[in-house]
């Protein structure tokens, strides 16, 4: 199927494209990131999957998010129950994602033909191409890998050998998918407030008693749930268990679903409130320091809203930059309109700077996957900036595309409101900005990972190549950054912890433009990493006159 180019036409209409193909530098950046024959292997998958995310699968995503799963609480025989009813559209959507790409295994088994795991880029890569159709699908997709992940590295090897294989199936009919079960009513990001009780019993299992008030995901087959084992206030006395959807007898276990949430976004996915009536469920870890465990899980988390806010501004510019070349008004076509044009290019460098975070970050977790130190401590620091930043840029991006497209934008039957709904979540869910780019902070003074930081990105604008006035502005830039974020930590000056955030998360994108501009050939990249430069970290009077026309015709070329 090809999209309508016909600029007789009243609206463009992107429907059939291939996103991959449309996307200037999805290959070149893919091959960078991902090692040669890994990204020769899988290039079919992203073809295939560019073609899926700009037809059928777009098509399937509109029809989940207009028909959201229902609750049954009772059979029609009178027999209790709590069966979430989810719409054909989107047990095709996740078929897809769990069986044939296995998405939320590939981190843990061969998957798509190749022997191994695979690296955090190669999934990324992937859900970065999916989402661009489908939001709320990649929330139970993380959840499960990142399950999966946690339990491996804490949980005990008898419940690790009694879970692992399902969920690492690509058997759709095999597989179980995970959740976590964090967040109460009185307990949101204040996690020591956590009021759900844990009582142990002979036969070493707990029992669960208490409510969860936003569970995504609501009918897993397993969660990760925190609940306060020791008589203690404070984080101290909670503890991290799993939770299992079937008891060990294989009746259901003592929990109800009570409602699934309206939400204003990822309509698609469940997310409920669930009441916990003495559940049967198995410590994971340590006792008594379940949050520090569940960290694991909820920094994989982030790092996954993080590549999603990516995708999201990538489909977003795709679609305002198709409508701005096929469209007409005043008797031009709306991309060679000067106020059109700085708007694009705005839409560009916030979409850029994420996906080049995304694939920075997914280094620095590979590397720490491997018991790399300074890899461990990157991947710190760097998980909750593309968290804040990149999420908080993802509801301007979409707005801003839904805009390009005019009125039509705010009809439901274009992907745009879709599109805007779902970016909201991402500054909500794992942490809200607030309490993220705090997160920085404490990666900073707490874990020592800003000299790591700063060494990196020195590493990186070595490798850019750039002429020496630039390469000090782009130097410049980092040390006082850097300096910056350090005294924000030090002094513990809470109200500067976003300010911090932003500047570190921009000089790192930057400085990461610069470097692929140079590795990769490409002199709009490198007009990209400037711009980030010129409007978000140097000094610019707001009132003075000029535009660099030759940076917007090298970023906005076909």
């Amino acid at each position: 199927m090809k999209a309508d180019t016909d600029l007789s036409g009243a609206i463009p209409d992107s429907r059939g494209i291939n996103l991959y193909r449309a996307d200037r530098d999805a290959a070149a950046l893919f091959g960078h990131y991902l090692p040669r024959p890994l990204f020769r292997h899988l290039e079919p998958m992203f073809d295939r999957l560019g073609g899926l995310a700009g037809g059928r699968l777009d098509e399937l995503a509109g029809i989940a998010d207009h028909n959201p799963p229902t609750l049954s609480v009772r059979r029609r025989t009178g027999e209790d129950c709590n069966v979430v009813e989810k719409h054909p559209a989107y047990v095709e959507m996740e078929r897809l994602a769990f069986s044939e790409l296995g998405l939320a295994a590939m981190s843990h088994r061969g998957v798509l033909g190749w022997n191994e795991p695979m690296p955090p880029a190669a999934k990324y890569a992937l859900t970065y191409l999916f989402v661009q159709a489908e939001f709320g699908l990649m929330c139970p997709v993380s959840m499960t890998d990142s399950l999966t992940r946690t339990l491996r590295r804490f949980g005990d090897p008898n419940l690790v050998g009694r879970f692992l294989e399902r969920l690492t199936s690509v058997d759709f009919d095999e597989l179980a998918q995970g959740a976590m079960f964090m967040t109460e009513q009185g307990a949101g990001s204040d996690v020591s407030a956590t009021a759900t009780r844990a009582a142990p019993q002979p036969d070493g299992t707990w029992k669960l008693t208490g409510d969860k008030w936003f569970c995504s995901n609501a009918d897993a087959d397993l969660a990760m749930v925190l609940a306060r084992s020791e008589d203690v206030l404070g984080m101290k006395g909670i503890s991290l268990f799993l939770l299992p959807k079937m008891k060990r007898d294989g009746r259901p276990n003592d929990y109800r679903i009570l409602r699934l949430k309206d939400k204003l976004g990822t309509r698609s996915m469940a997310s409920g409130e669930i009441r916990l009536d003495g559940a049967e469920a198995y410590l994971v870890g340590e006792r008594g320091r379940g949050f520090n465990q569940m960290a694991d899980m909820v920094n994989n988390s982030r790092l996954s809203n993080g590549v999603r806010a990516a995708g999201l501004m990538r489909r977003a510019t795709t679609e305002a930059l198709f409508i701005a070349r096929h469209r007409q008004a005043f008797g031009k076509r709306l991309v060679e309109l000067p106020l059109m044009r700085r708007q694009l290019a705005k839409m560009l460098v916030w979409a850029e700077q994420a996906r080049c975070m995304m694939f920075l970050t997914a280094d620095a977790l590979d590397r720490a996957n491997h018991n790399d130190a300074t890899g461990a401590k990157l991947a710190r620091i760097m998980t909750p900036l593309i968290k804040f930043r990149a999420c908080r840029d993802a509801r301007k991006v979409t707005g801003d595309a839904m805009e390009v497209r005019g009125g039509c934008g705010y009809i439901e039957e274009w992907s745009d409101a879709r599109l805007v709904r779902d970016a909201h979540l991402g500054s909500i869910w794992e942490g809200t900005s607030n309490i993220v780019a705090l997160d920085v902070s404490r990666a900073i003074s707490r874990d020592d990972a800003l000299p790591a930081l700063k060494a990196r990105n020195e590493e990186l604008l070595r490798g850019a190549a750039l002429d020496t006035e630039t390469q000090a502005l782009f130097a410049g830039a980092l040390a006082r950054a850097c300096a910056f974020a350090a005294d924000v930590a030090a002094r513990k000056s809470d109200i500067l912890a976003r300010q911090s955030a932003s500047a570190l998360y921009h000089i790192t994108t930057a400085i990461g433009l610069a470097r692929e501009a140079a590795e990769l050939r490409a002199p709009h990249r490198l007009a990209l990493a400037r711009m980030v430069l010129n409007y978000r970290l140097l000094p610019r009077d707001p009132l003075e006159a000029g535009e660099d026309t030759a940076a917007l015709d090298s970023v906005l070329a076909a």
